[in-house]
């Protein structure tokens, strides 16, 4: 895994796909994948990556590391589009219960040991696992410039730690433009969303930086 993703020249692919559509990342990046994956939390729009990937690679998997925090309204949601796309999903869970884990711990607060500690076991180590068990070299996501820091660093491809090349076909795509999308592939989508271990924003868990 990620020998030949590392002889690539990111910087001039960027340039090359910054003017294709997110269909054409897509199918792009398939051609010289290997064993691909797209993963996902249900946020907000990501159903728009999931439709977008599923155009292309029906049976494509679907990692979805759920950290047990979610809300109904995401749970619900995540199920809607599961059956809705058909997806292949993989699902990935801490080795503790939340159950466990609230009475251990609760949710720390941020920038703390614990929570450092709350990050690793809801949501890292089930990260790890599930790329290791899977080992693919392309690495579908939807991040976009203006979400965070990190995230305004990298661009449309970039290489992850393990040199799996990560796409982000709708890296510069803004709410309105994927507001249209959806409401254009009658796609629904949910707010009401809480990750534990980011809170807020802008914070990054360290998924992906």
């Amino acid at each position: 895994m990620g020998k030949t993703m590392k002889n690539l020249d990111i910087i001039e692919l960027n340039s090359k796909l910054k003017k294709s559509t997110p269909v054409q990342i897509i199918s792009w990046a398939l051609s010289v994948a290997e064993n691909p994956v797209v993963t996902t939390n249900f946020r907000p729009y990501e159903v728009a990556i999931l439709h977008a990937c599923t155009q292309v690679h029906k049976n494509l998997k679907v990692i979805w590391c759920d950290t047990g925090y979610n809300t109904p309204n995401t749970y619900k949601h995540a199920f809607e589009i599961i059956e809705k796309l058909a997806l292949n999903i993989q699902l990935y869970c801490p080795k503790q219960t939340s159950a466990y884990r609230d009475v251990k711990m609760g949710i720390p607060e941020v920038d703390t040991k614990d929570h450092k500690i709350f990050t690793e076991q809801v949501k890292l180590e089930p990260f790890r696992r599930a790329m290791k068990e899977h080992q693919p070299d392309v690495w579908f996501t939807n991040l976009r410039h203006g979400q965070t820091a990190f995230r305004d660093s990298i661009d449309i491809v970039s290489l992850s730690k393990d040199s799996v090349l990560k796409v982000s076909p709708f890296y510069h795509w803004t709410d309105k433009e994927l507001d249209a999308y959806l409401k254009a592939h009658n796609l629904p989508n949910e707010f009401k969303y809480f990750d534990p271990t980011k809170v807020l924003e802008n914070r990054e868990c360290g998924l992906h930086s």
